[in-house]
């Protein structure tokens, strides 16, 4: 078992039930799968850009990413409907704890001005979206084969019925958000 999941069982279970008065382990809201998706629009001209988004996704999460396609052609960015424009990786277990912890603890520390994740970019059902400005900042990736920065989304997706709920949660689970003033 994971630190973070018995961190999970141990110390944020607790606290989630005591603050929110539940009356069951099971409405304490939970990490259910974390999402990180690498748009590479740059492929449609170069598909060896493609090919490198795949390799740093697959050295930070330790899964194969799913190439994503074009749902529709949109003649303004030369793009058409089934083009390979990205790539995805979803994470669940395991994979998706030790992630969480990497991220929190060693990931997220080492950005340059780093002040904290914003606290306004939860979806109103308890999802958080953390946009990475570039892919380098994980500890995996080496500098010398990096042909290109590039930036990436990472979505937690939480059976939290509430943004606070959610916010609780990750916050228990150590994401350094933003103090109010800032």
């Amino acid at each position: 078992m994971n630190r973070l999941q018995e961190r999970y069982l141990n110390e944020i279970q607790p606290a989630l039930m005591k603050k929110f008065n539940y009356s069951t382990v099971m409405q304490c809201p939970k990490v259910v799968k974390i999402v990180v998706n690498m748009g590479v629009g740059d492929s449609i001209q170069n598909s060896k850009l493609l090919d490198d988004a795949v390799a740093d996704l697959t050295q930070i999460t330790g899964q194969k990413p799913v190439i994503t396609v074009a749902k529709k052609s949109i003649a303004n960015f030369k793009l058409r409907e089934g083009m390979k424009i990205g790539t995805k990786v979803t994470l669940r277990g395991q994979r998706m704890y030790e992630f969480l912890d990497k991220l929190v603890s060693i990931t997220l520390p080492r950005v340059r001005d780093f002040r904290g994740v914003s606290a306004k970019a939860f979806d109103g059902r308890g999802n958080y979206t953390l946009g990475v400005k570039e892919q380098i900042i994980f500890p995996e990736i080496n500098l010398d084969k990096v042909s290109k920065v590039r930036g990436m989304d990472i979505v937690i997706v939480t059976t939290a019925q509430t943004d606070e709920e959610a916010f609780e949660l990750l916050k228990l689970v150590g994401v350094p958000f933003q103090r109010k003033g800032e």
